[in-house]
């Protein structure tokens, strides 16, 4: 079972790119600029010394002290931190000495500490943790920061100096890691408007400013409306679900002091069992309807003219920097080159997938049908009516399933997993500052014992925490100027049903998967050598690691590991597994056709070329109607609350379906020797988790598997084939 859910990582891109993770998705596109840590440049002006930015954190392992950080400190640190990088640049483009990459890609990489330092640690609390006071800095720093990225990218004399050492880099004995920096960097900036005429870098920067606080608003919207919305209901309305639904709803509700009421949200871990199991036809519309027009309601938060506004934005922008349209930009540097292949990708899936989408509706519609229901199946039906059919078809009630995973458990296999394949330990840290009192920590070792980095697991929801599933870094692995080795410190954050009393946090098997799929990003962090704050991760491969670490979640060899029934601990019985594999074909019509349509509206939008003016509903429903979605299913993200395409996977959902292609093909060499094969895991860690943001990606993948990846695993696994 596959979870797509966003995520942020480590990656670098260069843009700013707002991290969605804003209660969810807000991505918290943090992603952005480059990634670069913490040392040097130090002020020589008088400082704060109580603003934490302004001093050593002296934490274990030099973690942020978030108990310590308080919104007042974040906009001087800013300030500063861009002063000072404004005066290491200026350096840089004022040595008279012939560019080198030493003199000026590294002084480049290496010239932001402290401005990389807050502005990571702000928008990984901003996306996690957020109030008033962090989203109204973060309204006022986005233009700043967005002026402050195009004072680098289009300083022409910074420029030339990076243009000099790229002409002459066959020549400069450069490593493969400087080569593919300096070869990436420069055509980054180029993509971004060094070539252009001062006239057109100035309305570049006037178009950057602008979509920097639209993107804001947009996701602070979704996080709005999410919060804003709960469905209140009586006792005579919780028939059919599961008592830790009803005991999570019986606690927000008491939140909201109605404490003879239960209250159901649009979080995703409240609204979809409820969906899934209430027998309440009408009660089921009412929460699917507002979860679906989230951004859509006409009201302060409403997206329609904001996410046009955008849309128009980034196909100006194109146009300026000489690209037919924005999709042009944003693929040129990926796997996928161009809009073509995206297109050519998910349309042949489309035309695999809507078959079998059509043939769960009469299955599902000869239930209602033989109920005596009066009525067509609708998208807020599926979930209940799928439930239903799993039942009949397999015998599976996905509430015998949880009982066997236990959150300790399942994490607790995820560290097993990462022994088992790479050698790596995970110790729980005390006495250690937390971006949150609910995050756990964990020190990482690798097999011989030496410290990797540290973890952070955030795993429940709460108003200030976008929806979804993410991981990101609060510094990333490189070498210090004095080569000393900089290790990371990663986190990753979900949104699990909480506990209810004292039961204990059991997950549903789609949590599972996304356990470990956020998981896997964050072994990808821990596992990177590169040597500069600078990496390129090809967006289209960085789900690779977190996709491929799924497969693992429902193999018997692993359920055995960590699959233990909550009272009695012993294992989950042959039956249940059997019942598992059985049913892996089941469902997937509906699930890749949502994902699938998203994918391809993303894509629609921004391949539209300027001049451009648009209704955002009546694009996307006469798109919808081209493509032939069907009225059962609704996109897994509509318009206005698709905060993947305003935190940075613009032109880029399709990721998900490319990497799947990936980490299909790349656990059949698991597969092959052994699902916990040494050889395979080590081969993967070193041409991969290790290499990747650092080497072109298809050759690192080639180099772990020994061919490019061929579609048909993944076909297979979809039972499309």
């Amino acid at each position: 079972m596959r979870k797509f859910y966003f995520c942020i990582n480590f990656l670098p891109t260069n843009l700013l790119i707002h991290l969605i993770v804003k209660n969810h998705f807000k991505l918290l596109i943090i992603i952005a600029l480059s990634v670069m840590t913490i040392y040097s440049c130090k002020p020589k002006q008088e400082i704060d010394k109580s603003n934490p930015f302004f001093g050593e954190f002296n934490t274990p392992f030099n973690v942020p002290p978030f108990e310590k950080i308080m919104a007042k400190h974040y906009m001087p640190a800013f300030e500063k931190g861009m002063a000072d990088g404004r005066k290491e640049i200026e350096k840089i483009v004022k040595n008279r000495a012939e560019p080198t990459f030493a003199n000026t890609i590294e002084a480049l990489d290496r010239c932001n500490d402290l401005f990389i330092t807050v502005r990571d640690v702000f928008y990984g609390q901003a996306e996690a943790n957020t109030n008033d006071s962090l989203q109204a800095i973060e309204m006022e720093i986005s233009p700043k920061i967005s002026e402050y990225e195009d004072e680098k990218k289009l300083n022409p004399e910074l420029f030339k100096r990076i243009k000099q050492v790229y002409e002459k880099r066959a020549e400069s004995n450069l490593t493969p890691e400087q080569l593919f920096i300096l070869e990436n960097l420069y055509k980054e900036y180029v993509r971004l408007g060094a070539n252009l005429s001062k006239e057109d870098q100035d309305s570049l920067k006037k178009i950057n400013q602008k979509l920097s606080v639209l993107t804001v608003k947009y996701d602070q919207n979704v996080l709005a409306e999410t919060n804003n919305y709960k469905l209140y209901v009586g006792k005579d309305d919780l028939k059919g679900l599961p008592e830790s639904l009803v005991a999570s709803a019986a606690e927000v509700a008491k939140a909201a002091g109605q404490e003879d009421k239960w209250a159901f949200t649009t979080q995703r871990p409240s609204i979809f069992p409820f969906i899934q199991y209430s027998p309440n036809r009408e009660l089921r519309h009412e929460i699917f309807n507002a979860y679906i027009n989230r951004g859509n309601n006409g009201n302060e938060y409403d997206n329609n003219k904001i996410l046009a506004e955008i849309i128009s934005l980034r196909a100006e922008r194109a146009k300026l920097l000489g690209y037919k349209n924005h999709s042009d930009i944003v693929l040129e540097p990926r796997m996928a080159k161009e809009p073509e292949n995206v297109f050519n990708l998910l349309n042949n899936l489309w035309e695999k997938a809507i078959p079998v989408a059509k043939k769960e509706v009469v299955e599902m519609q000869k239930i209602i049908d033989r109920e005596g229901g009066k009525f067509k199946l609708e998208p807020s039906d599926w979930w209940y009516y799928a439930e239903k059919l799993r039942k009949q078809k397999y015998d599976l009630d996905e509430e015998e399933l949880k009982p066997y995973f236990k959150l300790d458990n399942v994490r607790e296999g995820a560290f097993t997993l990462a022994s088992k394949l790479f050698g790596m330990t995970f110790s729980p840290m005390n006495d250690i500052p937390l971006p949150h009192p609910d995050a756990q920590a964990f020190e990482v070792k690798d097999a011989d014992g030496s410290h990797l980095g540290v973890l952070y697991m955030d795993f429940f929801p709460r108003d200030s925490k976008r929806q979804g599933a993410w991981c990101l870094t609060y510094r990333i692995h490189k070498l210090a100027a004095d080569q000393k080795i900089i290790t990371p410190v990663v986190t990753t954050v979900f949104n699990f049903t909480p506990p209810a009393g004292n039961d204990p946090v059991l997950l549903t098997m789609e949590e599972v998967s996304t356990l470990f799929h956020e998981f896997g990003h964050a072994l990808d962090a821990l596992s990177n050598k590169n040597s500069y704050n600078q990496t390129y991760v090809a967006w289209d491969f960085v789900e690779l690691p977190s996709q491929l670490m799924e497969h693992w979640v429902t193999e018997p060899e692993m359920l055995s590991i960590y699959a233990k029934h909550y009272k009695t601990g012993e294992p989950m019985p042959k039956e249940l597994i059997d019942k598992i594999k059985n049913s892996s074909f089941f469902n997937q019509g509906f699930s890749n056709v949502e994902i699938y349509a998203a994918s391809l509206l993303d894509m629609a939008y921004h391949t539209l070329e300027a001049p451009v003016k648009i209704d955002v509903q009546t694009f996307e429903k006469e798109y919808f109607t081209r493509l032939g979605l069907i009225p059962e299913i609704v996109s897994r993200y509509r318009s206005t609350y698709f905060t993947h395409i305003t935190g940075g996977y613009d032109s880029g959902y399709y990721s998900y379906t490319w990497a799947a292609v990936l980490d299909n093909d790349a656990f059949e060499a698991f597969k092959e020797k052994g699902i916990f094969d040494k050889g395979t895991a080590d081969s993967y860690r070193k041409n991969i988790l290790q290499e990747n943001g650092i080497m072109d990606p298809m050759q690192m993948y080639v180099n772990f598997r020994g061919h490019e990846p061929g579609i048909e695993p993944y076909l297979r696994n979809l039972g499309f084939l």
